[in-house]
C-alpha cells in the first residue's frame, strides 16, 4: 500500500502521552456500539483465556449492559499529525476515508460529519464508558470517536495471523463505517431494537450490523483505489484475511471451543469475507443492506 506522502488528517487526537483516564478495574462497558473490530477478538481471547462465559463479557461490550458516560472526564487534545510512522500511517488512511464518505455523502445530498480518530494507551475515558487497550479498537456514537491503541496491530499481526498495511487499514475503515451508520440514523434504530429482542436475536441483529460495516469498508476501499491507485498486490488479500481471522467460527475454533452460530455477534470468516467483497466489487451503498438480505 503506496500511503507515504499522502494526505494526513486533521481529526486525530494523540492522548498517548499522558496516557487514559482513572476509573475503577473490570469489564468496561459500552452502550450502543461502543465495541468494534478490535473488541471483540480480544474480548473472546481474554474470557476464553480466564475462564469467563464469552457470552457474557459480549453482553457487556456490545451493549446489553448500558452505562452513558464514564465518570471521568476526558482531557482536551487539540487535534495533532502524529510523527511516528504507525500513527502517521492511521492519519492517512482516516484523511482517505474523509475525502471517499464525504463524496459519497455529497453526490446523496448530504453532508459527512467526520469522525475523530483518538489514539490513546491502556485506558481512555469515552462518551460511552471506560475504553482500555484490551477492547481494541471500536468507535464511539456518543462523541463520534474512533478509538485506537497502537498496540492492536501488533495483537492482530501475532496473535491473529493477520499481518500488512491494509490489514490495519481495514480495521480503521470498518470502525469508520460504524460511524457512517451513526450518521445515517441506523445505529438509533438497531439499538432500539435489539433492547426489545432475545439474546440470540439481538446478536443476530449485531451480525448484520457488524456485516454492514464490513460491506461500507469495502465500499471505502473501492473509491479509495480508484481515486489513488494506491492498492499493491496483496493489499486486498490482506484485508481478506484479516477479515477471515476474526470471524466468529474461526475464534471459536481457534480457542478450541465448539462453533456455535446462535452466539455470533459479528458473522463468520466466510460472511464477513462476502460482505467486504461485495461492498468494494461496485463502491454502491446500496449493496450493502444486510437488514434485508436472506441469507447473509
Amino acid at each position: 500500500m503506496k500511503w507515504e506522502g499522502q494526505r494526513e488528517s486533521d481529526n486525530v487526537e494523540d492522548a498517548r502521552d499522558g496516557g487514559g483516564g482513572g476509573g475503577g478495574g473490570g469489564l468496561p462497558m459500552l452502550g450502543g456500539r461502543g465495541i468494534g473490530i478490535g473488541g471483540i477478538v480480544i474480548a473472546l481471547l481474554a474470557s476464553w483465556a480466564f475462564g469467563i462465559n464469552p457470552l457474557t463479557v459480549l453482553s457487556v461490550l456490545d451493549g446489553s449492559t448500558v452505562q452513558t458516560g464514564s465518570g471521568n472526564p476526558q482531557r482536551p487534545v487539540a487535534p495533532t499529525h502524529p510523527q511516528d510512522e504507525p500513527a502517521k500511517f492511521v492519519s492517512v488512511v482516516l484523511a482517505d476515508t474523509e475525502d471517499v464518505w464525504s463524496q459519497l455523502f455529497q453526490a446523496a445530498g448530504k453532508t459527512y460529519q467526520a469522525p475523530k480518530l483518538r489514539l490513546f494507551t491502556g485506558r481512555e475515558p469515552t462518551a460511552c464508558g471506560m475504553g482500555q487497550s484490551a477492547m481494541g479498537p471500536f468507535y464511539c456514537p456518543g462523541d463520534s470517536k474512533v478509538y485506537i491503541d497502537l498496540s492492536f496491530y501488533q495483537t492482530l499481526r501475532d496473535r491473529l495471523g493477520a499481518p500488512g498495511d491494509f490489514a490495519q487499514a481495514y480495521v480503521i475503515a470498518h470502525e469508520v463505517g460504524h460511524h457512517v451508520q451513526h450518521l445515517l440514523g441506523i445505529t438509533e434504530k438497531v439499538d432500539a431494537a435489539r433492547r426489545r429482542q432475545s439474546e440470540q436475536a439481538a446478536n443476530a441483529t449485531s451480525v448484520r450490523v457488524e456485516l454492514q460495516a464490513d460491506c461500507f469498508a469495502g465500499v471505502w476501499a473501492h473509491h479509495s483505489q480508484q481515486g489513488k491507485g494506491w492498492l499493491e498486490a496483496g493489499d486486498i488479500d490482506e484485508a481478506l484475511n484479516a477479515a477471515a481471522q476474526i470471524g466468529d467460527d474461526t475464534l471459536q475454533r481457534n480457542a478450541g471451543r465448539a462453533v456455535v452460530p446462535e452466539s455470533f455477534t459479528h458473522g463468520s470468516s466466510e460472511q464477513r469475507q462476502r460482505w467486504f467483497r461485495r461492498g468494494m466489487a461496485q463502491g454502491d451503498l446500496r449493496d450493502c443492506d444486510t437488514f434485508s438480505a436472506k441469507p447473509l
